[in-house]
């Protein structure tokens, strides 16, 4: 509530005389009942009823006794453990163990210094606070030991902190980005570990977290969301280390945003090669597209669910140069839609053209994939190279357009010079740069269908790549424990692919080569050590029945939330994505340890490890492969140990800043590279909102 200023010094100079008369006499840090204490309501003493108590160097009086014997109705509901009390125009709406109190049916809101809370069955709260709910004469009567309230003598609302949001007033629009101003003493500056912004419903004692940053912060940059529509409470809270409640100030405000979609399109009205895209909102967005329009020959490209806080690159084609039409659209969690004003940008683009996959130095001795890469339409590619002795030029492939799988043999060994020349839709000749390399085409096998590490429970398809004509192939398999090997296959056609199934006895460490006969002669693949394992193997299990994993996962990242401050919303549905539902943790699948690893992390934990699948990459395919996850006693340790990865490793303190916020959260952890789906965020953001998630993320004061 941000109170006039002269009247604000005035009660609180008041304020500060009674308290200091009230307490004068005793300082307890803990709650205790006074019964040498009297309570005196218009000259009837209720100290019968209920006696005073003090905590926390506060008076509490019972507020039902207090209040009904001041002519007030007051209503218990035990479903919000709140007390609502009315007395002619005057209210007050309190939340037992909340700071959060309104007066006047909503219109002042308020924080106090102690939570209002039940003893003995009975809700007392501050003396000050019956004195601005009701506007009654509160004072301290040290010789007869007396807490007297007088309804015949008249009282103001008065906060009980020394602290005002100084740039918004009661009933102030907030339509867009504001920035919030709060004044506070020195000295309360100096105890404060935490700032933070929140927003809440009238007549709700729970709302949602807008800003959390460390310190005290006196200028708050608040980003509304169109969502938050209508008549809300914008509260400042200040925390000490041990994220205690120290103080804080409360406005009544209405959000109405005016959407202010304003789209920057490069630097220039004219660019070369690529656009920039940055989108700049007054308001929280869920995801931006861009949608771009070649006036000349009417193309579109729209880019869709992009970070509103990341700008997008779009590289131009010299065939789609020309003058662009460019908007982007904002969209809410709502899914509702905000455009900005249309630019208009002159993109030119020169023709560029790059041999890929060579560089310059490098010695080609194995097969390679040959890739032109360009930015403009071609009708033939050809690959080139020249003998830098004799600069001679030889075609390697031509083709219309593509790549070519080149596996050199010795009539290209040597120095050489690497190139694409291609021809464009108007029969113009384009060359790319020149790239000097080594060809080493002695004679060579590669065995594909099988890669290091590989762990084979059933059959395979091997084949061989050679750079000369080879007249057959034999597939020799070895166990490298026992030393013994034998032929599995022999004077095979090298062109065909050959299928292998495990014997009975093939288990253990095997290795595998090809050996290749040609004019009279036997070159051999190198040797691949794998693994063949014949026995049981155990798939991933589920955690919990799908249907209750719900409640189990928003459990956890409630309390989670509470501990760390990082979104339950968020936390939840990560784990919903990540393991399935439940349905899907590691095992080992040697012998069936659950790991309770929810979001399959690498490595070793508190209890070791399980052996399961990964995928790498070998000779351009992709195998599986064993590889250690992290094993816990319990889902617990997997959920902390996960938390403790997001909240400790530098590169993750962008999303430390806006942890608190779901969908900030899910842009921000993409960002710092959690995830490599490109649609990672929008994935997290459409669960939490299908399942109603962000209600996790309320909290009081």
């Amino acid at each position: 509530m941000n109170i006039k200023k002269n009247n604000m010094k005035i009660g609180l100079l008041i304020f500060i005389v009674t308290i200091v008369m009230i307490l004068s006499f005793v300082s307890y840090a803990d709650t205790t009942l006074e019964n040498d204490i009297k309570l005196i309501v218009d000259g009837k003493d209720i100290t019968s009823l209920s006696s005073p108590v003090i905590e926390n160097n506060r008076m509490l009086v019972p507020i039902r006794f207090v209040s009904e014997e001041l002519g007030a109705t007051v209503i218990w509901d035990g479903e919000k453990r709140s007390v609502y009390v009315k007395k002619g125009e005057k209210t007050v709406l309190l939340w037992i163990d909340s700071n959060f109190i309104e007066y006047n049916d909503g219109t002042i809101h308020n924080l106090s210094d102690v939570k209002p809370k039940i003893i003995n069955e009975r809700t007392y709260v501050p003396v000050r606070l019956i004195s601005n709910a009701l506007g009654v004469g509160i004072k301290w009567d040290e010789l007869t030991r007396s807490v007297i309230v007088n309804s015949s003598e008249k009282s103001a609302i008065k906060p009980f902190f020394d602290i005002n949001i100084t740039s918004l007033n009661d009933g102030d629009i907030v339509k867009g980005k504001t920035l919030i101003k709060v004044d506070a003493s020195n000295t309360f500056k100096s105890k404060v570990k935490k700032t933070r912004l929140l927003i809440f419903n009238k007549g709700e004692s729970k709302g949602y977290i807008v800003k959390d940053e460390d310190g005290f912060n006196f200028e708050i940059a608040y980003l509304p969301k169109i969502e938050d529509k209508g008549e809300k409470v914008l509260v400042a809270a200040f925390y000490d280390k041990d994220s205690n409640f120290l103080g804080g100030d409360a406005v009544t405000i209405n959000i109405n945003v005016d959407p202010v979609v304003t789209l920057k399109a490069s630097n220039d009205k004219t660019v070369v090669g690529k656009i920039v895209l940055t989108s700049l909102l007054n308001f929280t967005a869920n995801y931006v597209n861009y949608e771009l329009t070649n006036t000349e020959n009417n193309k579109k490209i729209v880019l869709k669910e992009k970070d509103p806080k990341l700008s997008s690159t779009l590289i131009i084609d010299y065939e789609d140069r020309g003058t662009y039409s460019i908007k982007m659209i904002a969209y809410d969690l709502n899914g509702n839609a905000y455009e900005s004003d249309i630019k208009n940008l002159s993109v030119d683009a020169s023709r560029t053209l790059s041999l890929n996959n060579i560089k310059s130095g490098m010695t080609i001795n194995k097969p390679i994939s040959l890739l032109a890469k360009r930015n403009f339409d071609v009708t033939e590619t050809s690959y080139v190279l020249i003998d830098n002795k004799t600069k001679k030029e030889t075609i390697i492939a031509k083709v219309p357009y593509g790549s070519y799988k080149w596996f050199p043999d010795s009539k290209y060994s040597g120095d050489k010079e690497i190139f694409v020349r291609v021809k464009d839709i108007y029969g113009k000749i384009h060359e790319s740069d020149h790239k000097k390399v080594y060809i080493d085409g002695s004679d060579k096998v590669y065995l594909y269908g099988v890669a290091p590490n590989q762990v084979i429970d059933g059959k395979i398809e091997l084949y061989v790549k050679t750079n000369f004509k080879a007249d057959s192939v034999n597939y020799i398999l070895r166990n490298n424990t026992s030393g013994g090997k034998r032929y599995i296959a022999m004077n095979l056609s090298a062109d065909d692919n050959f299928t292998f199934t495990p014997l009975k006895d093939d288990v253990g460490d095997i290795s595998l080569e090809a050996e290749v006969l040609y004019n009279g002669k036997k070159i051999s693949s190198s040797k691949t050590s794998f693994k063949i394992y014949n026995g049981t193997l155990y798939k991933a299990k589920a955690l919990i029945e799908k249907e209750k994993f719900l409640d189990l996962a928003s459990n956890l990242a409630v309390e989670s939330f509470k501990k760390t401050g990082m979104s339950a919303a968020l936390q939840t549905a990560q784990a919903i994505l990540e393991s399935g539902w439940g349905q899907s943790l590691p095992v080992d699948k040697y012998n069936g340890k659950f790991s309770y690893n929810l979001f399959g992390i690498k490595g070793t934990s508190t209890n070791g490890s399980v052996v399961s699948n990964t995928w790498e990459v070998y000779n351009g395919v992709t195998y599986r492969i064993d590889a250690n996850f992290r094993a816990y006693n319990n889902i617990n340790e997997s959920w902390d140990d996960h938390k403790k990865i997001l909240l400790n490793l530098s590169r993750y303190k962008p999303f430390r800043d806006v942890m608190y916020d779901s969908t900030l959260g899910a842009w921000a952890i993409k960002r710092a590279g959690y995830a490599t789906d490109p649609k990672y965020p929008i994935k997290l953001i459409n669960i939490i909102k299908k399942y109603d998630l962000e209600k996790l993320d309320m909290v009081g004061i």
